[in-house]
């Protein structure tokens, strides 16, 4: 969790969520939602949802894919975690649990019950960074390319407001290896956007 848009408002939006009928079991067993807002935030993260190890220690991104994370933004972990200045809304605010072949996908309708009523209070967003699909598919709408390679690819589209990117796992590593471009064209551009956004 974190610090707050205001600490009644955010106090307030906690118990909202955390006693909507479709989280009372994640309540049952001591699980707060995962996010952090502040009205002075000039960047949002919109990632997919906490992975466990995240969700067990209350901090977002608490795992090698915030470490890749924050590498590509070009800032240093206390910044990362500032939600003065950076925050973080997953699609869902909640671990959503083991599949097949990695962590269950969000809840499909997670981000339409809170993502606009947490963001209306924080009037200083520059940029919202959108990682990976489910964020893609919710933000972008039909105006995303056919997939998330291209969407990613062409992210000049949806700027200055969006930027989106792939998501930092290293389970992604064969995307990775398959893409050099990504890091050699998409990620110094994102790093100078973040920058020019953090130095105003």
């Amino acid at each position: 969790m974190a610090s707050s848009i205001d600490t009644q408002m955010f106090d307030q939006l906690v118990s909202e969520i955390m006693n909507h009928p479709s989280n009372k079991e994640y309540g049952k067993l001591g699980l707060k939602p995962l996010f952090t807002a502040s009205p002075n935030s000039k960047i949002v993260i919109v990632g997919q949802a906490p992975g466990k190890k995240a969700q067990e220690s209350g901090v977002v991104w608490n795992d090698a894919s915030g470490e890749r994370l924050i590498s590509w933004l070009g800032i240093n972990e206390e910044t990362f975690r500032d939600p003065t200045t950076i925050s973080h809304l997953p699609m869902d605010f909640y671990y959503p649990g083991k599949g097949k072949s990695g962590d269950l996908p969000p809840r499909p309708d997670f981000a339409k019950l809170w993502h606009e009523e947490i963001m209306k209070h924080m009037p200083a967003i520059e940029l919202i960074l959108l990682i990976g699909q489910y964020s893609q598919k919710y933000y972008l709408g039909k105006s995303r390319s056919y997939n998330l390679t291209e969407t990613v690819r062409n992210y000049n589209l949806y700027l200055p407001k969006y930027f989106p990117l792939v998501h930092p796992s290293p389970l992604n590593f064969r995307w990775f290896n398959n893409n050099r471009w990504y890091e050699k064209e998409v990620i110094p551009n994102l790093k100078t956007r973040v920058s020019q956004i953090l130095r105003t």
